[in-house]
């Protein structure tokens, strides 16, 4: 197959898995959503959407967080992790947001990596999920899965968003990244991963991937 073939065969035999497609973290506006992304980093989807309800009953907006003190927010946000930087970050996109922005969330890609501990994956998020805009933001599970299916040959998420974003259709880019996460989680996920499982990476996955597979296997 062609990458162009491939990059079809991923289209369709994700459409045909995830015909309606969950976000997977809750959310209920564009500042929920941005606070639940910026939780989100080194941390699991269903960590998150287990402590944002404590943190949004408090406050869900940026007038009622800067309320908080960052030793409060640090306190009900630890178990995600990274609780001291991402508190600071969650206090001062706040501030932020109330000073230039009327407390609404920018719709801009530069306005959003302009706010504190929001990078550029965090800013594709909100684009895509709160806005529409069409973005492609790179997990762990994108970046390992275009390398193993033979789209990209990238080191790292940088260069995958660029592979990703030249294979596919523009107008698929908000779904097909979330298709291709929760593919990564429910089929093909680095640790526990079953070829037989793994219907696209078993047709079109890299020979060195498959090759390297076989191999472990054999030894078991």
């Amino acid at each position: 197959m062609t990458k162009k073939e491939r990059a079809t065969f991923v289209i369709n035999t994700l459409n045909d898995l995830y015909p309606s497609i969950p976000v997977p973290l809750d959310h209920k506006d564009p500042y929920t959503l941005l606070i639940a992304v910026l939780l989100s980093a080194q941390c699991t989807d269903v960590r998150v959407n287990q402590i944002t309800p404590l943190l949004f009953a408090k406050a869900d907006n940026p007038y009622d967080m800067v309320k908080m003190s960052v030793e409060e927010i640090k306190e009900i946000i630890r178990p995600c992790g990274l609780s001291p930087m991402k508190s600071k970050g969650i206090h001062g996109l706040s501030e932020i947001l109330i000073e230039k922005h009327n407390g609404e969330v920018p719709q801009s890609f530069e306005a959003l990596e302009e706010l504190p501990a929001v990078g550029h994956k965090t800013a594709s998020v909100v684009m895509s999920q709160a806005f529409g805009v069409p973005a492609f933001p790179v997990d762990t599970h994108i970046h390992r899965l275009m390398y193993r299916w033979n789209l990209s040959e990238a080191k790292n998420v940088v260069q995958t968003e660029r592979d990703a974003k030249a294979i596919f259709p523009r107008a698929l880019w908000n779904d097909l990244h979330l298709q291709i996460i929760w593919y990564g989680r429910e089929y093909s996920p680095a640790r526990g991963w079953s070829l037989e499982n793994d219907l696209i990476t078993r047709t079109i996955g890299r020979k060195s991937v498959l090759k390297e597979y076989e191999k472990k296997t054999s030894r078991l």
